[in-house]
Formats: structure tokens, C-alpha cells, sequence
């Protein structure tokens, strides 16, 4: 998340700011929007775009008072000091990050690596097959991260608001944090949305398999016809279970833990390499046996994910709330079209290597496993700070929110920078790992510069998008994206097909360079909810 912050901004003292003195008519009398109590139903965000309005949909916030006459011209001008007051600084806050981060990272991880064991034992079949199960897998996929990953995002936010207002109101009361269990609307309607999904999905991807193979480009007199159908089937029955693990585990970045569905997740693929040989060989199920193996593991996980749920929140009664649900669906709605943008701009790519034949079309490939499997490392990153941000902006503690965007920043600029060393001096070796053919490893080295050079601005760039949802600027998001991908496709399509691969990856270099100059714009605007995180302080009590 770069961008160039003022210098009464700088790192980490720079957030204890000298108040004015103000009288109490000067205050706003306001409490953080989005949530109130438990129980109660809730408002979705109105954003404050100057003092006088300090009231939305009835919902009260905090007071808030100024930090200093003159607000700062431009927040993120301090990241051209990045040496002074605190660089890396291993403080409170800095190893609450990596507690969230690492547990997320090994999480993400263990998801590609059983595919990639899963494809193994499918291949050993034959090669037909593992065509088949390739454009299946492929459509599955699609499906999820187009549909499923928003819900996953948004319950993060909303769950992490609602249950720091609870903690609060607790601390309030004076009793602690109560041992009974809690019942959150947030919760309960993204499982309802989950359950919903999930049915929809099963019913829509069972009953038009076949269909989708057609569009897929596989006709009925194809080998791959019958085995990619029956793989599709099969596997669209572990969609409610996906669906349901995605929105608690989504629950419990909420509450900051990414260790429980690390476990759970690790269990869940465990038990899947365990049943792929005795279903797959053992029994003779061939394709049908994969498909099994994996809808089996995906409902290990979302048991138990909602068994340990179930210590923490009462799951029933069901406390449906309206306005939660409407403000799931807009929400949803925004991160769709954001990433429908993503996934055009990222299928237009492939399509033009694919036109430059067999040998650049494999060399890309790998490039694009390297470059997207390191961005894992930044995901989880913004996971924690979506998560942190969102419930110190619920509570309208504004300072420490600035806190938690300059230090998210900082660790993400030195990860990135961090990663494009290593696969500057590593990357070769890493591409042997993918093939040995001597031309597509030519290829693929050949983009040493676009892999590695890229990873400051990839970090940047993943670490904004958990800004932007810790503090539910969806809207922003989607249309930051969509403009950022229509830019970049423009350049695609006029560049790559001159340019051949060299075009296609200053594309990929452009994207993700507009999506942190998009960040960097938003961020020290004084618009949307950064009008009262970089200008105005939250109670400290």
C-alpha cells in the first residue's frame, strides 16, 4: 500500500498527535457506524464527510475530537523516511500481525499443495483423465473465487466490527469478557448466505454439467466428455460445504484467530491424500473416486470449523437481521464486479501467450505459478490487517487505525522487497522444478525481471486491498479494479500481440502498479471513511 504520507505523519510516534484544547459543545457526539450491541439490530456504514453530519440511519458514534489544526496535507508522505521512528519496529502491534499473518499463510498454502497431490494420483491414471479433472477443477474454481471468496471477505470485516464493539461494551460494564456464549447477527446471516450459495451452486453445476462442457469446449464425442462430466458432478455436492467453511473461517479471522481454520484445514487435506489411493486404486473409482475423496475432506472441514464455532457463538436461535443481509449483498455485489475484473484481465494474458504457441505458452505458465504462489505470503498479511483495522475503525480509535494501515504497510513493502531478492538470485532453480525441457526453461527465465521486480508493487498492491476491506471500502475497491483492468486489457490486447510475452507481462506490471496508484489516491483523500481516520481521533478510553 504505498503512497506518500505528510510529514506530521511519521511512523510510529507520529500517531501521538497534540490535541487542542475543545470545550464539549465542540465534540461530535457520535458512536462508530456499522454496529451497535448484540441483539440490536444494525445499520450498514454511512461515511462522514464533514463534522456537521454526525448522525446516520440513527445510529450514534463516539466522540471524536480534532488532533491537530492543521490536518495533514497528504498522510502517506512519511513513506519516503521509511529509516526513521520505528522502521520494522518488533513492537505490541508488530508481532500481532505475524500471529494472525503466518497461521493465514500456512492456511493458503495447504489448499494448492493438496491439489497439487490430488493431480499427482489423478495423472497416474491417465493422461486423458487428468485433462478431464483439469477443466473440471478449472470451472470449480472459477465458480468459487467469483462467488464464494467476496462472502469470505466480508464476514471478516463484519464480524471483526461487531465483536470489537462487544469487547468494548464489556470493558464499559466493567464485567470482562463474558464466558457465555454470544449470539452475532453478523454471523448468523453470513452462514444463512452460505447455506444458500452453497445449495444454489450444487444445483446449478450437477444439473448443468453438461451444458458447461459444452461451453468449455469439450463435445459429447470427446474421451475427456465423460470423465470431466462426472467429475463436475461429484464435486458440486461439496459446494454447501465450502461455502459454509469459507464464511467461518472468515468468522474466525473476525476474532483474529488463523490458527483454527489452519487446523481444520490441514485436517481436511490430510484425510483427502489418505482416501485418494484407496478410491482412486483400491476400490476402482478412477475419476468418480477423486471427486468423492474430495467432497469427503470438505465436509471434515467445515464440521469441524463450525463445531468450534459453536464454543464461541450460539449458532441457534438464528439471529437474522435484514439490514445485515443487506448489507452483505451490496457488499457482495462490489467485490463481484472486482472480481470478475481480476479474472478477465487475468484470462486475457493467458489467452494471448496461448496464441504464441506450445513453448511461450509453458514458460508463462510457470511464471504465473511463481508469481501467484508468492502472493500468498501477502494475502495473508492484508488478512491481518483487514482484521486489526476493522475493529479499531468500528470503535472509532482513528489513531490507532493509522497505526495499523503505516505499520501493514511497512511489513508488506519489506516482505516484497524481501521476496524480490530471493527470486532474483533464486528463480532459476525454481523453474526447474516445473520441467526440464531446455526451451521452456529459456522462456521462463527469460521473465526473471517481471517475477521478481514486481513483488514490492504485488505487495503493496495485496496489502491495500486489506485496507480497503478492513474498513469495508468495497465500493472503492470494485471500482478502483474495474478501471485498473480495463486500462491494462486495453494495453494487452494493442501490446502483446507485438511485443509477444515481454507485452504480456509489463500488462501484468501495469495492473498491478494502477492498483496501488488507485490505493495510494484513496488512501490520503479525505473521502469515504479516510476523512475521519487520517483527520480525527477516537475516544482513548
Amino acid at each position: 500500500m504505498a503512497s506518500s504520507l505528510s510529514t506530521c505523519f511519521l511512523c510510529t510516534h507520529s500517531f501521538k498527535l497534540k490535541s487542542l484544547p475543545t470545550n464539549k459543545s465542540s465534540s461530535l457526539t457520535t458512536k462508530p457506524p456499522c454496529f451497535t450491541l448484540p441483539r440490536v439490530r444494525f445499520s450498514p456504514k454511512a461515511y462522514k464527510h464533514d463534522e456537521s453530519a454526525s448522525t446516520t440511519d440513527s445510529v450514534e458514534t463516539p466522540p471524536l475530537q480534532q488532533s491537530s489544526p492543521k490536518p495533514p496535507q497528504n498522510p502517506f508522505s512519511s513513506l519516503l523516511h521509511p529509516l526513521r521512528n520505528g522502521w520494522l519496529k518488533y513492537d505490541e502491534l508488530w508481532m500481532e500481525i505475524l500471529s494472525i499473518a503466518l497461521p493465514a499463510a500456512v492456511a493458503l498454502a495447504a489448499d494448492p499443495i493438496a491439489s497439487l497431490i490430488d493431480t499427482a494420483f489423478v495423472g497416474h491414471i491417465g493422461a486423458v483423465e487428468l485433462a478431464a479433472v483439469g477443466v473440471s477443477t478449472s470451472v470449480f474454481n472459477l465458480v468459487s473465487k467469483v462467488f464464494n471468496v467476496p462472502l469470505l471477505n466480508i464476514t471478516t470485516s463484519f464480524v471483526a466490527e461487531e465483536q470489537a464493539l462487544i469487547s468494548k461494551e464489556e470493558d464499559i460494564s466493567g464485567t470482562g469478557k463474558s464466558q457465555n456464549k454470544k449470539l452475532l447477527a453478523s454471523v448468523s446471516t453470513s452462514l444463512a448466505l452460505a447455506a444458500t450459495l452453497g445449495i444454489a451452486e450444487t444445483v446449478a453445476l450437477s444439473l448443468g454439467s453438461g451444458i458447461i462442457m459444452n461451453i468449455m469446449g469439450i463435445p459429447a464425442d470427446s474421451l475427456m466428455r465423460g470423465p470431466a462430466q462426472q467429475f463436475l458432478t461429484l464435486r458440486a455436492f461439496g459446494a454447501p460445504a465450502i461455502v459454509i467453511a469459507l464464511a467461518v473461517q472468515g468468522t474466525f479471522r473476525g476474532f483474529m484467530d488463523t490458527k483454527t481454520p489452519l487446523y481444520a484445514v490441514g485436517a481436511g487435506n490430510f484425510l483427502n491424500v489418505i482416501l485418494d489411493p484407496i478410491l482412486i486404486f483400491l476400490l476402482g473409482l478412477g475419476v468418480g473416486g477423486a471427486a468423492i475423496a474430495t467432497v469427503i475432506s470438505e465436509y471434515l472441514i467445515a464440521f469441524i470449523l463450525l463445531w468450534k464455532l459453536s464454543d464461541q457463538v450460539l449458532l441457534i436461535p438464528f439471529d437474522f437481521d435484514g439490514r445485515k443481509l443487506f448489507s452483505y449483498l451490496k457488499s457482495g455485489g462490489f467485490l463481484l464486479g472486482r472480481t470478475l475484473a481480476v479474472f478477465i484481465t487475468m484470462t486475457l494474458t493467458t489467452s494471448i501467450a496461448a496464441k504464441l504457441g506450445p513453448i511461450p505458452m509453458a514458460g508463462h505458465q510457470i511464471c504465473m505459478q511463481v508469481w501467484l504462489s508468492i502472493s500468498l505470503l501477502t494475502d495473508a498479511l492484508a488478512l491481518a490487517g483487514q482484521a486489526l483495522l476493522a475493529g479499531s475503525y468500528s470503535l472509532g480509535n482513528y489513531a490507532q487505525a493509522r497505526l495499523i494501515i503505516y505499520r501493514v504497510i511497512q511489513i508488506g513493502l519489506g516482505v516484497g522487497i524481501t521476496l524480490s531478492i530471493i527470486l532474483f538470485f533464486g528463480f532459476g532453480a525454481f523453474t526447474s522444478l516445473f520441467t526440464t525441457d531446455s526451451e521452456v526453461l529459456d522462456v521462463a527465465r527469460s521473465g526473471l525481471l517481471f517475477v521478481a521486480g514486481s513483488q514490492p508493487v504485488n505487495a503493496l498492491a495485496f496489502v491495500i486491498d486489506g485496507i480497503y476491506y478492513g474498513v469495508s471500502d468495497f465500493e472503492y475497491a470494485a471500482y478502483s479494479m474495474v478501471l485498473a483492468g480495463l486500462f491494462s486489457s486495453i494495453f494487452l490486447l494493442v501490446v502483446g500481440p507485438i511485443f509477444g510475452l515481454p507485452g504480456v507481462w509489463a500488462g501484468l506490471f501495469i495492473f498491478m502498479t494502477l492498483r496501488v496508484l488507485a490505493g495510494v489516491s484513496r488512501l490520503s483523500s479525505k473521502r469515504g471513511p479516510w476523512n475521519v481516520i487520517w483527520y480525527k481521533d477516537g475516544p482513548q478510553d
